[in-house]
């Protein structure tokens, strides 16, 4: 059975913002391996969107941008949109029946799979398949945006927490059984 794990860049007051909050070199690195490490993702369609920019090679890319592009491509990705027709290589569009297909997932992938978007982790956390949050906790307070968390959740268990470099830390928490 997967583990769902809903992780994203998070600003100190809780929002999500992949426009005014860019990673320094150590969390990006920090994503490089994340990235590598989960051979599956779950995408809604605004942050599928966002990280399609990773599928053509661009030429003003550094070494780190490349490798990211790399490992995100080899990742095995599933986009859940209603309005989507067509997705690119490597992923497969989840456009009905999307409560059963997910739990479908759950249960027959192995190990860890990343959820992006924080509508998706909202549906997701409703039906009660999030089973763990990571935050990537920067230094910045946005004042507004989409929030990482988009209502209520159930009760958490703060499991880990770690420096990133000199600025972010990343806090895990479990979803309470």
């Amino acid at each position: 059975m997967a583990r769902f794990v809903c992780s994203m860049n998070v600003s100190l007051d809780g929002y999500v913002d992949h426009d005014r909050m860019v990673p320094d070199a150590d969390v990006f690195r920090h994503w490089i391996d994340a990235v590598r490490r989960t051979p599956n993702s779950l995408y809604g369609r605004k942050t599928y969107e966002l990280m399609r920019y990773w599928e053509p090679d661009q030429p003003d890319w550094d070494e780190a941008e490349r490798e990211f592009a790399e490992c995100w491509r080899a990742q095995r990705k599933w986009v859940v949109s209603e309005t989507l027709t067509e997705v690119g290589p490597n992923a497969t569009l989840v456009s009905s029946d999307i409560e059963s297909t997910v739990r479908d997932l759950k249960q027959r992938l192995p190990g860890q799979v990343d959820v992006s978007g924080t509508i998706l982790a909202q549906s997701l956390a409703d039906w009660g398949l999030i089973d763990e949050y990571q935050l990537v906790l920067h230094p910045v307070a946005l004042g507004s945006g989409k929030p990482f968390f988009a209502g209520p959740r159930p009760p958490m268990h703060l499991e880990a927490s770690d420096r990133i470099g000199p600025k972010a830390i990343r806090l895990v928490y479990t979803v309470a059984p």
